[in-house]
């Protein structure tokens, strides 16, 4: 058996340049990787997420720049087009007396009109909205629209176009756990603070506190949001807003590093009907329903419906996509305990071909729906599962429940 001998100046010539190949190819991942990544799995390519990954003005290109270079430069570009909003409400108290309360939350500036993205919690019943620029002065803003289903909306200032600093919209499409973020916000009143951590989880579903409706697809973060950094800007590392800070998960009410950002392929969507509309427009059925696991299996039983899972309709609305599809309501009424509730109608099982056994399920089904698509719905009717084609439109929202 041969032995090779190597000397210390060949090993020392070895390590250097398997070091100076490891470099270039970390350099090489973190500037192209994840978009070659993408390509290689089949991942589509989105046009309008690659013209948004464009390099800021100003800004390192943070494969080079240390982090607390980059740090510094994501703060100059982007804090500038970060808001400090304050709502004024007017509430009675036990003794019938009124007084004015105030909150605050941020914002981030959306284009040269003035336009301002922020949570809906955070102006929510507002009297009067006041946003503060990051040059002081402040201006009054008036309310364009409102998504309180993903706990968003959009408000707007007149103000000069020359103090209006832009925070540019990026991706959440190629996000991955552990990449490095960014928060801006007014946390306790304290303007434009940054806190820095990475992204430690995807998808993670949330509920809005407004209309408890599921938000999907959330960023989880550690980087520390506390109260007043609602509806500032979550960015990834080229300063492009990601996410915008919603709701921090704390026994205690302060950063216990859990916090979430709604994504913003929704904002853009809720950020584009409202510009064409001037409202959020939602893909609704038309039908009010009550899950069978809230009724429990005794009840099932008394009133012999066929299944177990699935939605009961007990309504639907009059000239509604639902109707038109043919989905049939109740034909009579029982007593259960203290109730009266609706029965015969169908029982909603499956929407193109996802299975629905609660309201969650509903909602997934239809989120990412929009007005005019054709979805198939299977009910059990009759003790018979049938399928009918129907036709998302607007409607509207029901009072006595969700749709």
């Amino acid at each position: 058996m041969k032995t090779y001998q190597i000397t210390a100046r060949q090993l020392l010539t070895l390590a250097l340049a398997t070091a100076l190949f490891a470099s270039g190819a970390v350099l090489l991942y973190d500037r192209f990787g994840a978009d070659l990544l993408g390509r290689l799995v089949g991942a589509k390519t989105d046009k309008a997420a690659i013209e948004t990954m464009t390099n800021i003005e100003g800004l390192t290109d943070p494969s080079v720049a240390t982090d607390e270079k980059n740090n510094q430069d994501v703060y100059s570009a982007a804090s500038p087009g970060v808001v400090h909003i304050t709502s004024t409400v007017t509430v009675q108290d036990w003794f019938n007396a009124y007084k004015t309360e105030g909150g605050s939350g941020s914002g981030s500036i959306l284009d040269k009109e003035g336009r301002i993205l922020t949570n809906y919690h955070v102006i929510q019943d507002a009297e009067k909205l006041d946003v503060r620029l990051s040059n002081n002065k402040t201006y009054e803003a008036k309310v364009l629209g409102a998504d309180p289903d993903n706990d968003l909306a959009v408000i707007q200032i007149s103000a000069p176009t020359n103090e209006l600093a832009v925070v540019p919209l990026g991706t959440a499409k190629n996000l991955f756990v552990g990449q490095k973020v960014l928060a801006i916000g007014n946390p306790f009143g304290l303007d434009r603070t940054l806190t820095t951590g990475i992204i430690s989880g995807l998808s993670r579903p949330i509920r809005s506190e407004m209309t408890q409706r599921l938000i999907e697809g959330a960023i989880q973060t550690d980087a520390a949001i506390n109260p007043g950094n609602s509806g500032g800007p979550l960015l990834n590392s080229r300063g492009q807003l990601i996410g915008i800070n919603t709701l921090i998960y704390s026994p205690s009410g302060g950063s216990v590093g859990i916090g979430f950002a709604v994504p913003v392929e929704t904002a853009v969507r809720v950020i584009n009907d409202i510009k064409q509309y001037g409202r959020v427009r939602k893909a609704r059925p038309g039908v009010n329903f009550i899950p069978l696991a809230n009724l429990g299996e005794r009840f099932i039983r008394a009133v012999d419906i066929p299944v177990s899972e699935g939605l009961m309709v007990v309504e639907v609305q009059s000239g509604s996509a639902a109707e038109r599809a043919g989905i049939k309501g109740p034909t009579e009424a029982v007593r259960y305990g203290r109730y009266q509730i609706p029965i015969g109608g169908d029982i909603i099982v499956a929407i193109d071909g996802q299975k629905i056994a609660s309201r969650d399920d509903y909602d997934r089904a239809l989120n990412n729906k929009n007005i005019g698509d054709r979805v198939q719905v299977e009910v059990m009717r009759n003790g018979r599962r049938m399928t009918l084609p129907m036709t998302l439109d607007e409607g509207t929202r029901s009072s006595r429940s969700r749709i």
